[in-house]
């Protein structure tokens, strides 16, 4: 709830910058002269938009993570391994307080862990096969941990949230950039040109990479501070371990582009597209582990 209430007066606060803005610079009179823009329709019909899809994608989070990765919900363990892997969750998710997630097994050679869900107490935690064959017990304690910790912080609504916010201001910049070239570069008095419909679109795809560099640099942080609750859950030596382990067999990541963010391993990044990537250096996010105060 408090992440709810939290966001709606971000979002308000957030709208009434922009009007503010608009009328200070006079932007509002001037589009007004020009032709007229509804800004406040504007803006509404933007937030619709932009949190639409997020809210439905987060509603939805579970059943496309089974979907997309053919993960196995563990029903009832029929093995040993499956055993120890819900109770290893259980374990972890009574010291985070949160309901005992749903656990999963998906096939993958690459060593790879994702959590996701809705809400806290309505989480999914699946494993590669290629983590439970590459792993040793310790390292694969505290890869359940991490992602334990990422549903815990509230992260999956956390980006979601942020991920409406950017739609918003894309779709209403987009807009706005759209109408000012149309009505006033080209001087179209009549309804909306090709001008609007081309330039809005050129400008939503330049603001939604930008809006997607945002959203990758705050899943980073994010990834942090998943290391350090799956630290704190399952001891710093298992984390490191694991990252270490990750580290060695470091290869692309094969999860969803819709789960990449919540995987234990983002690949490896290099170059400009370091920029997009949703999770730190495995070389950064060890350091930060070791230098963190015990």
């Amino acid at each position: 709830m408090k992440r709810i209430l939290l966001f709606l007066a971000t979002n308000v606060a957030v709208l009434a910058v922009l009007a503010v803005a608009m009328r200070v610079f006079g932007l509002e009179g001037y589009l007004n002269e020009q032709g007229g823009i509804d800004l406040t329709q504007l803006l509404i019909f933007s937030a619709i938009i932009g949190f639409s899809g997020s809210f439905i994608s987060l509603a939805a989070s579970k059943m496309i993570a089974k979907w997309t990765t053919k993960a196995r919900v563990i029903e009832q363990p029929s093995n040993s391994t499956e055993a120890w892997l819900v109770s290893a969750v259980q374990n972890h998710a009574t010291k985070a307080g949160i309901a005992m997630p749903e656990v999963a097994i998906f096939e993958s050679p690459q060593p790879n862990a994702f959590a996701t869900g809705p809400r806290r107490n309505n989480s999914l935690v699946a494993v590669s096969t290629g983590l439970l064959q590459n792993m040793g017990q310790n390292e694969i304690d505290a890869v359940l941990a991490h992602e334990v910790a990422h549903v815990a912080n509230g992260d999956m609504v956390t980006m979601t949230l942020l991920q409406g916010v950017l739609n918003t201001f894309v779709i209403f910049v987009s807009r706005l950039v759209g109408f000012f070239v149309d009505r006033v570069l080209l001087k179209n008095d009549r309804g909306y040109g090709p001008g609007f419909f081309i330039t809005s679109l050129v400008a939503q795809i330049l603001l939604g990479i930008l809006a997607s560099m945002i959203v990758a640099w705050f899943s980073r942080q994010r990834e942090y501070r998943a290391d350090a609750g799956g630290a704190e859950y399952s001891g710093r030596g298992n984390m490191v371990a694991a990252l270490e382990r990750l580290k060695g067999g470091q290869a692309p990541n094969q999860l969803p582009e819709a789960l990449q963010a919540f995987g234990i391993n983002g690949g490896k990044p290099s170059g400009f597209r370091a920029l997009f990537m949703s999770h730190p250096p495995l070389e950064d996010r060890i350091a930060a582990l070791q230098n963190r105060p015990v």
